[in-house]
């Protein structure tokens, strides 16, 4: 292994050097304590970053949480976690990975919000590798942030202290954002061109944010894969005090004394009195998502979101996303409505028969189709490429279109519709994403 040092103003990173690029893996941007909101990371003398840190601490930290003996976890964790030694810390899981081109200059930087259901995931799964994007002029940051209980909990005490509750991995985000707007000018980053991307939950927590006054001016340009849209009523955020009587039945199954004390148990102990409440209630996604807490979110999103931080944007989704149609519908309305660059990705994954599943174009989008078991074919590295290319040409000028692609038009009744064949705007043809929508879960 290569390793860099890289000196900065703040401190010596001493990184790993790749192929076509630097990577600083871990670097720590904020810290907190269980139920606090976090503070930046200024100083850091000489630190070592060239090995993945911990991921925020989540239910996948012990098996029985995890669940693998339900398909779709068996799926997902074959599909990306698979054969990776993941370390969970609640003290150490706010941390964040540079990927930084070798050649002298100032950059557009790339974010990159993971999924996970807002209750799990980590950027050291195995698609979260910004050396191909660097490669192409980007400067690549995948930020951790808090998730489930940990991330979304809600009390009075809280709210006394604070003045809000909640929405503490929300809050992460946008720590992590000021972190780079501050930091990223050492990395070749241009801090006044920033991207930001997610997935799933990354990508809903990006819409969020675009409703919240506090994102105001640390990022320019979003790009929101398989969760953004005009959302339906009955996804809506809840007030974090409409959401306390959840948290307050979950302390009394772990036989909390009261809220200092449930602050101080250990995390294995919190998280299983997590699953005994999933296991009695039917609304828990509901409870375990990002709130009202009149700090980042000051009213409802349906609210919000008819006046949103308006940047450029690309919006996608794929033939067999979660809720098919619907994530369909509500991308095609918000794009319409905000003038978007829409894509249907609309190649089913090889070696099994779930179809382009949800967060199926992960792996193009970062160019690491070949870490997969899949037997991806040079049409899956073409598309990949074409991909990467566009999202490069979004980060430099806000426009995907580039000489030598199909060009990318803003959304009109047609979207850039990506096939193994053929590459090309197309009308989304909704047969398939109407049967794919009763399918059922990837197996």
């Amino acid at each position: 292994m290569d390793t860099y040092f890289h000196k900065t103003s703040n401190g010596i990173f001493h990184g790993l050097e790749k192929q076509f690029c630097y990577a600083f893996l871990g670097i720590p941007y904020a810290k907190a304590g269980r139920f606090e909101y976090a503070s930046l990371i200024d100083d850091y003398g000489t630190i070592n970053v060239f090995k993945p840190g911990p991921a925020c601490m989540q239910k996948r930290a012990w098996p029985e949480f995890e669940h693998l003996e339900i398909p779709e976890r068996a799926f997902y964790h074959k599909e990306y976690r698979e054969g990776i030694n993941f370390k969970y810390s609640e003290a150490e899981g706010l941390n964040l990975n540079i990927f930084m081109p070798k050649n002298e200059g100032i950059y557009p930087v790339i974010v990159f919000f993971h999924g996970g259901g807002f209750d799990s995931g980590c950027i050291n799964e195995s698609p979260f590798d910004g050396e191909q994007l660097a490669r192409r002029g980007n400067v690549v940051v995948f930020i951790q942030y808090r998730v489930g209980v940990f991330g979304y909990f809600t009390h009075e005490e809280i709210q006394k202290e604070y003045g809000r509750d909640g929405n503490f991995g929300l809050d992460d985000m946008l720590k992590g954002l000021m972190w780079v707007n501050k930091n990223i000018s050492l990395f070749r980053g241009d801090s006044a061109n920033v991207t930001l991307m997610g997935q799933s939950a990354g990508a809903m927590s990006i819409q969020y944010l675009l409703c919240s006054k506090m994102a105001t001016g640390l990022f320019h340009k979003a790009i929101m894969m398989s969760g953004a849209g005009l959302f339906p009523k009955f996804s809506l955020p809840r007030k974090s005090a409409d959401t306390r009587e959840y948290w307050l039945e979950v302390m009394k199954l772990a036989g909390a004394l009261g809220f200092e004390d449930f602050k101080n148990m250990s995390a294995y102990d919190v998280l299983a009195a997590v699953e005994k409440q999933k296991a009695l209630r039917k609304d828990n996604t509901y409870n375990t998502m990002p709130v009202i807490d009149d700090y980042i979110l000051t009213d409802s999103i349906d609210v919000l979101i008819k006046n949103p931080l308006q940047m450029p944007l690309i919006i996608g989704f794929t033939n067999n996303d979660m809720f098919t149609m619907i994530l369909a519908n509500i991308s095609k309305k918000y794009a319409k409505a905000h003038q978007a660059y829409l894509y249907y990705f609309d190649i089913d994954a090889k070696g099994d028969k779930n179809q382009a599943f949800h967060s199926a174009d992960l792996r193009y989008v970062f160019g690491t189709l070949g870490t997969s078991w899949r037997p991806y074919a040079s049409s899956d590295y073409k598309v990949s490429n074409l991909m990467m290319d566009y999202i490069t040409s979004f980060a430099k000028t806000s426009d995907p279109n580039h000489t030598g692609a199909p060009v990318w038009e803003q959304y009109a009744g047609k979207a850039m519709h990506f096939t193994s064949d053929e590459v090309k705007m197309d009308k989304i043809k909704g047969f398939k994403l109407f049967k794919n929508t009763f399918k059922g879960d990837p197996k």
